[in-house]
C-alpha cells in the first residue's frame, strides 16, 4: 500500500511539473517565404536549437511551435541559407530565406587560385572530407574512389604496402605517363615512387589530414598546369587551423580483414582422382599421403589499425594545426606489413591588418615495410596438395621440397609457398617530408591586387635490405641473400610566384579575375652503387650509381571574366620549357578558352519555378606530356659495361661504353581537347548535376615503336609518333529526396562512357598496320597489342573453335584468313581491359544520430585475360619435372586440354562486376556529459562482388591475371572523440 501511495503520489508531482513548464512554453506561429519571388516554402525544417523539438512548414508556408523565451528556432532548407531567429516576447514571426542557388558562393580550389563554384566554367569536380570513402585506406586516391565520373582508381592488389593508379578520362598518352598531376597544398609532386615504397609513393600522405581533393579534367582548367596536365589534375587540400577555439580530435579505427576469393584449384581429392586415373606410374609415385590446403597455411586473419589525432585552433592570434597518426596494417599473406609514423604542423599568421598572410606548413612521414614474397601466392595454388609442408628433415630449413638425386632443389619446380614466406626477409625504411612556405600579400593602395609566393619542397628517403638464409631452396645457388640497397634521395624544390588582380566592377555588371606568374620547379634523384651479395659476402650483381635531374620553368596568365554573373569567359596561356628536350625543341606553348552562359538568370526562364540552375559550357585548350621518359632521351649516352661483359684484349680485361638510342629531335606530346558541359538544378537543388562530353586528339605520341634497321642503336626506340583519339559522355546526379529534423537522405550517381582509338603508330607509314606488343607476358608470349585504328591494349589472340557440345578443341583456331593455315596472321583484336561503362553510386541514410552509408561502383564491357586458369588449366602443367607434381585450375576438368594454348580467346572474360566498396554504421551521441562529443563507426569494405568472371578478382588494371594478391574484405569499428 505504502509503495502504491510513493508511486501515485511521484506521478502527480510529475504531472504537476509538466503542466507547469506547458505553462511556461508559449506558441509562435508565422510564415517561410522565399526573398526574392515573395512565394510561401512548404516543407521547411523548423526546430528549436540544441533540442528534438521540430515541425515543418506547411503548403502556404506556414508554421507553428511551442517555444520558451530565450530560446533560438533554426529555418533550414534545401536550396536556401539557413536563418536563426531568437525567441523573444512576440508570437509571430515571418521569415524570408535567401535562396543558396548551387552553392555559387562556395569557393573552390583550382589551378593558381580560388573562384567561386558559380563561376567555374571548366568540367572540375570537388569532393570533402564529408563525403570521402569511410575506412581505413592504403592511399589517398581512395578516398574518392567512385565518387567522380570520369575517374578511375584501381588498387594495384590487396597488399597492404601496394598502391593505387589514378586515370582522368582514361589517360591520353601510350608510353608516357597517363597519372594525373597530382598537386599537394600547391606543391606539384613529382611522378613516380621510390626505392621502398615504389608503388604506393602517395600512401605517405595522411588521409585524416587531407580537407579536400578537386579534380580538374577538361583542358580549360588543366591547361594553367601546361605540360603535365594532358592526364588530369588532382589539387589536395590538407586541414588547417582555424580562429575558433582549441579543439581536440582523437579517433581510433581497429580493423581485422579476412580474404575472399582464390583461384579455383583441384581440392585433395579430385586432383588425387585425377592423377590415379590419367597419369604415369611415375606421377603416381609422387602423390602423397597428407591432406594440405596451402592457401590455408599461406593466408591468415590479418589485423590492423589506424590511430589519429589533431589539435587546431588560435595560439597567439594565429591559426594552428598539429595532428599525427600511427597506421599499422598486416596483410592477409603471412610476413606481409605495413607501418606509416605521420605528422604535420601548419601555421597561418596574418600581418598589417591581414593585408600580409602567410601559411606555413610541414607534413612529415615515415614507412617501415616488410614485404612478403608474393611468390607464395602461386605455390599457395599450384603446390601438390597431398604433401605435407614439412618434410621431418633437417635440409631446407625442414620444409618439403622439390629434390632431385643429388639432393638439390629442382631447377623451375614449384616451391614450399611457407617456407618462401617465412625464408625470406625484406623490409624497407621510406622517409618523406613535405614543406610549403606561401605569402600573400594584398597592396595597401590597391587592395584588388595581390601578390602570392609559394615555396615548396618535398624530400623523400628510401632504402631497404633483403635477407635470404643459405639454407633456403629458393636461392640455395647462390647461397642466400644479404644486401642493403639505397638509398635513393628524391628532391623536389618549386617556386611559385604571381600576381592576381580581382575586382568587382559594379557599375558595368562584371566581374575581372587576372592571373600572372611564374614557375620554377627542379628535381634530383639519386641511388649510389651497390652489390647484391649473399650470406658468404660474394658479390652476384652490382648494381651502378644513378643521378638523374630535370628542371622546368614556366610562364603563365589567365583571364576570367563574367558579366551580369551570367557570361562568362576564361581564358589561359602557359608557356614550359624543360631540360627533357634539346634547346631547338624546348618550350612549348599551351592555350585554352572556355565560355560559359547561365541560362537560369536569363528573364525568359524565370518563370521556371522548378528551375534553380542552368549553365552551358563550352571549353578548347591544348595541354602537353614530357612525363614517364627519361631525363636524357635526346642525347647520346653511353653506358660502361660491368664484370662479365669486358673485352679481352690479349691478357687484359678491358671495360667497354656501349651506346644507348637517343632521338636527338624529341618534342612535347600534345593533347587538344574540346568539353561541353550542362550544369543543372530543380526543386531548389534537391536535383542537380551536370552532363559533359569531351573529345581528346593526342599528337606526337611519346611512344616506343620499332626502329627501321640500322638507324639506331637499338631495336625499338622513344620517339614522337602518331596519334591517339578519345571520346567520352559524363553524367553526374546528386540528389537530397529528404532533409528534415529527424530524417536526411541524399544520394548521388555518376555514370562514364569512354573510347580511345590508336590513329598512327608508325614512323613509316608506308609499311603497313604496325603490331606492337605490350603488357604482362607468360612465357614470353605477349596477349595485348597496340595497333592502329583499335583501342590501346587490345587482346591479340586466336579464335578458339569449339566442338558440337561447346567444348573447346585443343589447339583448333578459326583460319580467319583462310589461306588453309593457322599462323600468326589469323591473330585478331578482341576486346580490351578499360571498361566501355563506369558506374558509381553513394548514398547516405540519417535518422536523428544514426546514419547510414554506403558506396557502390561497377565497370561494363570490361574484359579480363584469365591467365591463372590457362597456366594451370592443361593437363601437361602438372609435371614440369620428374620429381614434382602441381595442382590443376579446374578448368581443366572442363577442357580437357593437354598443353596450354596461350593465345587462346577461351581466356578473355567478361569481367563486368557490381562492387559494393563499404557499408557504414555511425551513431552520434552528441555531447557526452558536457566534456566531449563521441561518434562511433561500424564499417566493412569490400562488401560484395557480383560478376560472371571466373577469376580472383574483375578489376585487374594491367588486364591480364595471374596469381594476383586478392583484396581482402574488412571489417572495422571507429570511435571519435571531439574535445
Amino acid at each position: 500500500m505504502n509503495s502504491l501511495l510513493k508511486r501515485l503520489t511521484s506521478a502527480i508531482l510529475l504531472l504537476s511539473f509538466g503542466i507547469t513548464l506547458w505553462a511556461q512554453q508559449t506558441q509562435v506561429s508565422g510564415t517561410v517565404t522565399d526573398a526574392k519571388t515573395n512565394e510561401p516554402i512548404p516543407g521547411v525544417t523548423v526546430y528549436v536549437k540544441g533540442t528534438q523539438r521540430g515541425s515543418i512548414t506547411l503548403p502556404d508556408g506556414s508554421y507553428a511551435i511551442m517555444v520558451n523565451s530565450g530560446e533560438v528556432l533554426v529555418f533550414s532548407f534545401i536550396g536556401y541559407q539557413q536563418q536563426e531567429v531568437a525567441i523573444g516576447p512576440d508570437a509571430n514571426y515571418n521569415i524570408f530565406l535567401q535562396q543558396d542557388y548551387i552553392n555559387v558562393d562556395e569557393v573552390i580550389v583550382v589551378g593558381y587560385g580560388e573562384t567561386k563554384k558559380g563561376d567555374l566554367t571548366g568540367a572540375v569536380s570537388n569532393v570533402s572530407s564529408k563525403d570521402f570513402n569511410p575506412g581505413v585506406v592504403t592511399s589517398p586516391a581512395q578516398l574518392i574512389n567512385g565518387k567522380v565520373s570520369g575517374v578511375q582508381i584501381v588498387s594495384g592488389s590487396g597488399s597492404p604496402t601496394s598502391g593505387s593508379s589514378f586515370r582522368i578520362r582514361g589517360g591520353a598518352s601510350l608510353n608516357a605517363s597517363n597519372d594525373p598531376l597530382i598537386v599537394l597544398d600547391g606543391v606539384p609532386l613529382e611522378a613516380g615512387g621510390i626505392s621502398g615504397n615504389s608503388n604506393n609513393f602517395l600512401s605517405l600522405i595522411n588521409p585524416n589530414d587531407i580537407e579536400s581533393m578537386t579534380v580538374l579534367k577538361d583542358a580549360s582548367s588543366t591547361a594553367i598546369y601546361g605540360s603535365r596536365a594532358s592526364n588530369g589534375v588532382i589539387i589536395i587540400t590538407t586541414k588547417k587551423g582555424s580562429k575558433d577555439k582549441f579543439r581536440v580530435n582523437v579517433n581510433s579505427t581497429n580493423l581485422l580483414q579476412v580474404r575472399t576469393k582464390l583461384p579455383e584449384m583441384l581440392s585433395e581429392s579430385d586432383f588425387r582422382a585425377v592423377v590415379e586415373s590419367q597419369g604415369s606410374e611415375a606421377q603416381k609415385a609422387l602423390l602423397g599421403t597428407s591432406s594440405t590446403n596451402w592457401n590455408d597455411e599461406i593466408f591468415k586473419l590479418a589485423f590492423g589499425t589506424d590511430n589519429n589525432f589533431s589539435v587546431s585552433g588560435t595560439l597567439w592570434d594565429m591559426p594552428v594545426r598539429f595532428s599525427g597518426g600511427y597506421y599499422n596494417q598486416d596483410g592477409i599473406l603471412d610476413t606481409d606489413n605495413a607501418q606509416r609514423l605521420t605528422g604535420s604542423l601548419n601555421i597561418s599568421p596574418t600581418f598589417l591588418e591581414d593585408h600580409l598572410k602567410f601559411n606555413v606548413g610541414v607534413k612529415g612521414a615515415t614507412n617501415q615495410n616488410t614485404f612478403a614474397n608474393t611468390g607464395a601466392i602461386w605455390g599457395g595454388s599450384t603446390m601438390n596438395p597431398t604433401l605435407p609442408v614439412y618434410s621431418g628433415l633437417s635440409g631446407y630449413g625442414g620444409y618439403i621440397e622439390a629434390i632431385d638425386g643429388d639432393g638439390l632443389p629442382v631447377t623451375g619446380a614449384v616451391l614450399n609457398p611457407v617456407g618462401l614466406l617465412n625464408q625470406y626477409s625484406s623490409t624497407s625504411t621510406v622517409n618523406r617530408v613535405i614543406s610549403n612556405l606561401d605569402m600573400d600579400y594584398q597592396f595597401h593602395f590597391l587592395p584588388d591586387l595581390r601578390f602570392h609566393a609559394t615555396l615548396g619542397y618535398d624530400y623523400a628517403q628510401g632504402e631497404g635490405t633483403i635477407q635470404v638464409p643459405v639454407e633456403a631452396a629458393q636461392y640455395y645457388l647462390t647461397g642466400g641473400r644479404n644486401y642493403t640497397y639505397g638509398p635513393q634521395k628524391n628532391e623536389n624544390r618549386l617556386l611559385t610566384t604571381y600576381l592576381n588582380y580581382k575586382k568587382d566592377l559594379a557599375e558595368i555588371n562584371s566581374n575581372v579575375d587576372v592571373t600572372l606568374g611564374y614557375d620554377y620547379q627542379f628535381w634530383k634523384s639519386t641511388t649510389p652503387t651497390y652489390n647484391e651479395v649473399n650470406v658468404a659476402g660474394e658479390v652476384q650483381s652490382s648494381i651502378a650509381p644513378y643521378d638523374q635531374r630535370h628542371a622546368l620553368l614556366s610562364y603563365y596568365g589567365r583571364l576570367n571574366y563574367s558579366f551580369k554573373s551570367k557570361y562568362m569567359i576564361t581564358a589561359t596561356v602557359r608557356q614550359d620549357g624543360t631540360s627533357r628536350f634539346s634547346e631547338d625543341n624546348r618550350w612549348g606553348t599551351f592555350p585554352s578558352v572556355a565560355l560559359a552562359w547561365r541560362l537560369s538568370e536569363e528573364g525568359f526562364l524565370s518563370g521556371i519555378d522548378a528551375l534553380s540552375n542552368l549553365k552551358l559550357r563550352a571549353s578548347y585548350g591544348v595541354t602537353g606530356q614530357q612525363e614517364g621518359i627519361g631525363n636524357y632521351n635526346y642525347l647520346p649516352v653511353y653506358t660502361i659495361s660491368q664484370d662479365g661483359a669486358q673485352y679481352i684484349f690479349g691478357n687484359s680485361i678491358i671495360n667497354t661504353w656501349r651506346p644507348e638510342a637517343y632521338v636527338s629531335n624529341l618534342k612535347w606530346e600534345t593533347t587538344k581537347s574540346f568539353n561541353y558541359g550542362i550544369d543543372f538544378g530543380f526543386i531548389n537543388n534537391r536535383l542537380s548535376g551536370s552532363v559533359e562530353y569531351y573529345t581528346r586528339v593526342t599528337e606526337d605520341l611519346l611512344a616506343t615503336v620499332p626502329s627501321p634497321a640500322g638507324t639506331n642503336f637499338d631495336k625499338q626506340i622513344l620517339t614522337n609518333v602518331g596519334n591517339v583519339d578519345s571520346e567520352g559522355v559524363e553524367l553526374t546526379i546528386n540528389a537530397t529526396p529528404i532533409d528534415n529534423q529527424d530524417w536526411t537522405w541524399n544520394f548521388s550517381f555518376n555514370a562514364t562512357w569512354q573510347q580511345q582509338t590508336i590513329k598512327n603508330l608508325s614512323l613509316n607509314p608506308e609499311a603497313g598496320v604496325n603490331h606492337t606488343p605490350v603488357g604482362p607476358t607468360i612465357d614470353s608470349y605477349y596477349f595485348q597489342t597496340f595497333t592502329e585504328g583499335y583501342s590501346p591494349y587490345m587482346f591479340y589472340v586466336y579464335h578458339q573453335l569449339y566442338d558440337e557440345s561447346g567444348k573447346p578443341i585443343e589447339g583448333a583456331y578459326a583460319d580467319l584468313n583462310d589461306d588453309g593455315e593457322i599462323n600468326s596472321d589469323d591473330l585478331y583484336h578482341y576486346h580490351n581491359p578499360m571498361p566501355d561503362y563506369i558506374l558509381g553510386f553513394s548514398t547516405s541514410v540519417r535518422y536523428k544520430n544514426w546514419s547510414l552509408n554506403t558506396s557502390i561502383r561497377s565497370y561494363l564491357n570490361n574484359y579480363v585475360y584469365n591467365g591463372m586458369s590457362m597456366n594451370t588449366g592443361a593437363f601437361g602443367t602438372m609435371s614440369y619435372n620428374a620429381f614434382q607434381l602441381n595442382n590443376l585450375h579446374q578448368s581443366y576438368l572442363e577442357t580437357g586440354f593437354q598443353s596450354r594454348q596461350y593465345l587462346s580467346d577461351y581466356y578473355i572474360e567478361n569481367a563486368s562486376f557490381l562492387r559494393m566498396d563499404n557499408l557504414s554504421l555511425n551513431y552520434n551521441f552528441g555531447r557526452v556529459y558536457d566534456l566531449f562529443n563521441l561518434n562511433l563507426t561500424a564499417l566493412v569494405q569490400n562488401v560484395f562482388t557480383i560478376t560472371n568472371y571466373s577469376g580472383v578478382d574483375p578489376e585487374i588494371s594491367n588486364g591480364v591475371d595471374v596469381s594476383f594478391y586478392p583484396r581482402p574484405r574488412i571489417f572495422s569499428l571507429s570511435i571519435g572523440v571531439d574535445f
